[in-house]
């Protein structure tokens, strides 16, 4: 397998002499200027900095790709940076500023741009674990996003709601400026005129495609009431459990930790399972097939619990990145589980591509080492 590279980190906005694009409303057109100063340049540094991780995850809702939300996060600090001089604190404060701008850099993106679902919203249920899946290479699948490229945990804590996959997957069968005028009346908070003019709609056609989307997101029962706080104890303790008993290929305990209904899909097979005892049958199909030696590493995303599983390397020098799973836990128990198995998912999370630990007695005790 080979090692998943690591995704850029987006750099501070350079001063390029090209003329801005973007006015002081929207950043979608704007009459030439020069570039602004050095000093105004490390002003706007030193002020939009704490709204990356925002804008950020506001790309990401809207784009459903991690690389693509960084992509855009960027324009977007371009943009604004090229129009800062222009900037009228009287007209919109800072983050209503940027995040019009970031909103009209995402949907000029989505033009080129396909929706990202998982496998339980385009394909089929698989009811037979050993009928062997299908992969959809060619679908541009919904990635998670890691909550470390949020930086500030309360970005995390406070978008945990709108953050979480079943959300964002939501979200993907929204039309562009549906999905756009959903997100800022629903997520952000803001009215309705604001909206219009930051859309160039009118307020009438900003309701209008709000209750249609509310009615889209309401069908795909995606409701606030079923998400837990982050970091709760007892979700903790749920993964724990779910850990410990597949490290010891305990399929009656890992049984009694699914939802009846639990869901396991698997990008990028097309493929997907529900219910708890088809689910763990398909872990036994995994368990004869790659062995029962596996070690996993903690990790979050979209504000859920998550791990990295490793499996036994062929050539027996230590464990191989497998997957990625992100759990969705509802009334203490786990309903859904996305494993992704996908290179571009493994460098959003910096993940080595093998670790070795000292003995097989000490499952959790892996000690990091990545091979070129």
């Amino acid at each position: 397998m080979t090692g998943p590279s690591t995704p850029p980190t987006p750099p501070t906005p350079p001063t390029p002499p090209t003329p801005p694009t973007p006015n002081a409303t929207n950043a979608t057109t704007a009459p030439a200027s020069t570039a602004p100063t050095a000093l105004v340049g490390e002003e706007f540094a030193v002020r939009t900095g704490p709204l990356r991780g925002e804008l950020l995850a506001h790309c990401y809702r809207m784009l459903g790709s991690v690389h693509d939300a960084e992509d855009q996060l960027q324009e977007t600090m371009l943009r604004a940076w090229r129009a800062y001089d222009r900037y009228d604190p009287e007209r919109a404060g800072l983050r209503t500023w940027m995040f019009r701008i970031a909103t009209n850099t995402c949907l000029t993106a989505l033009e080129q741009r396909s929706r990202r679902p998982l496998p339980s919203g385009i394909g089929p249920l698989n009811e037979d674990p050993d009928t062997p899946m299908l992969r959809g290479e060619e679908v541009p699948w919904l990635q998670p996003l890691p909550d470390t490229l949020l930086g500030d945990p309360a970005v995390v804590a406070s978008a945990r709601h709108t953050l979480r996959l079943a959300f964002v997957a939501a979200l993907q069968f929204l039309p562009p400026r549906q999905r756009a005028v959903l997100i800022l009346r629903d997520v952000l908070d803001w009215p309705a005129a604001e909206v219009a003019a930051a859309l160039d709609m009118t307020p009438t056609a900003v309701n209008s495609a709000l209750r249609r989307a509310r009615d889209r997101m309401a069908a795909a029962e995606v409701g606030e009431d079923q998400v837990g706080e982050p970091d709760d104890p007892g979700d903790r303790a749920l993964v724990e459990q779910y850990v410990a008993a597949f490290l010891n290929a305990d399929l009656k305990a890992l049984e009694k930790l699914l939802t009846d209904d639990a869901i396991l899909e698997m990008p990028p097979y097309l493929g997907w399972y529900r219910g708890r005892e088809i689910y763990t049958r398909f872990l036994a199909r995994i368990y004869t097939r790659r062995g029962t030696v596996w070690r996993m590493r903690h990790l979050r995303a979209n504000g859920q619990p998550a791990v990295a599983a490793y499996v036994r390397a062929p050539d027996g020098d230590g464990f191989v990145l497998n997957t990625v799973q992100v759990f969705d836990i509802v009334g203490g128990a786990i309903r859904r589980t996305t494993a992704y198995q996908d290179p571009e998912v493994f460098a959003a999370f910096r993940l080595p591509e093998r670790i070795v630990t000292p003995t097989d007695s000490e499952p959790g005790a892996a000690v990091p080492r990545t091979t070129r």
